[in-house]
């Protein structure tokens, strides 16, 4: 496999900054039936903490949360790249991107120790349609 690419919708909400609120807030999603394709956690103050989820079905996130009561903000679009981890792997996508005058404004990356990676990409509202043209999706 060389790259998966496809758009993936994300929402975030905040917790207070202290342990055990992203379990709390992950148990109650897996207590959902809630698949994520990602999950990231961003202090954004003193006491608080952002938490973004990329839900496999958006959906059912939203009708689930909004019965469990808890609030969110959201869906905004990304892009989810997975692949085989080699030299050079981010740069094609990037040189695509760049050619449309597409800008990354965020990205969260991470190997699995095993030769594949995944790659979250984060573009303006308004570019992304470009961005999902300019990787052929």
């Amino acid at each position: 496999m060389a790259h998966k690419i496809r758009k993936v919708e994300y929402f975030n909400t905040t917790v207070k900054d202290q342990p055990g609120s992203s379990y709390d807030l992950l148990n109650q999603l897996s207590g959902l039936g809630i698949h994520q394709v990602a999950f990231v956690a961003v202090p954004i103050g003193p006491a608080t903490t952002q938490l973004t989820i990329f839900p496999e079905d958006s959906d059912k996130l939203l009708s689930e949360s909004k019965r469990a009561g808890f609030s969110l903000d959201g869906p905004h679009p990304a892009i989810l790249v997975q692949g085989d981890d080699e030299l050079g792997a981010l740069a094609g996508i990037h040189n695509k991107l760049l050619m449309a005058n597409v800008n990354v404004y965020a990205s969260t990356g991470v190997t699995d120790g095993k030769g594949g990676f995944g790659y979250l990409i984060y573009v303006r509202p308004g570019e992304f349609e470009l961005a999902i043209q300019a990787l052929d999706l």
